[in-house]
């Protein structure tokens, strides 16, 4: 059975994003993670970094991926299921690669389960908006857009920029509300951890270079 688009839950979405990301610049409180653990109570159940980030990046990859194979295989098929597969490619890597390699302190048990809802529910946003609702005209993928294409040495949050970029030019190659707001949540809560990053650096490290910014170079 064919699924209809409906816009409803996507325009839902698309303002939660938003307005998760707006709030986490009006608390412009470090998340409770990583170098910022102190800001929770210590008796707070934490586990270990590794499994901590496998368990809450799974569902950005499994969901998506579960929606895309329901879809016919075709290495270069519509561009929506190809840009949701690059969006699963992240996620592989963030789940399978990336949890793996951490070396973080533990993680706060309740802040597993709040990542965990939300890529849960942005994987199903991304998915379906991608699957069910994108339209793209067949010259999409010689589109200019797509021919846009050391940094610590500048700024504190090089890797927080990276991914920042990233899912701009995801948002740009979708061209999708769903895509924006997860771009601009994205710039609202890693660009508030870079900032957090950057002052505890300063904080912490007297010889830290004054000149290097906290995410964007030479202004931020």
């Amino acid at each position: 059975m064919q699924v209809q688009c409906q816009q409803s839950p996507v325009l839902a979405g698309s303002a939660t994003l938003v307005a998760l990301g707006a709030l986490a610049l009006y608390v412009a409180k470090p998340s409770g993670y990583g170098k910022h653990t102190e800001s929770l109570k210590p008796a707070a159940t934490r586990l270990p970094a590794r499994a901590a980030w496998f368990l809450q990046e799974l569902p950005s990859f499994a969901v998506p991926a579960g929606i895309l194979a329901r879809q016919p295989l075709s290495l270069f098929g519509p561009p929506g299921t190809v840009l949701l597969g690059l969006f699963c490619l992240h996620y592989f890597h963030r789940t399978f690669v990336y949890s793996l390699l951490n070396r973080g302190r533990p993680y706060p048990a309740i802040l597993i389960l709040r990542g965990t809802a939300f890529c849960t529910g942005n994987g199903v946003l991304q998915g379906y908006y991608l699957i069910y609702c994108a339209e793209y005209p067949d010259g999409w993928y010689t589109d200019i857009r797509f021919s846009l294409g050391g940094l610590f040495t500048y700024v504190s949050g090089a890797n927080f920029l990276g991914e920042i970029i990233e899912w701009i030019g995801y948002a740009l190659a979708t061209w999708s509300l769903p895509a924006l707001a997860f771009a601009f949540f994205s710039l609202c809560f890693l660009g508030l951890r870079a900032f957090h990053h950057h002052r505890f650096y300063l904080k912490m490290f007297e010889d830290y270079p004054k000149s290097r910014k906290a995410l964007i170079p030479f202004i931020f």
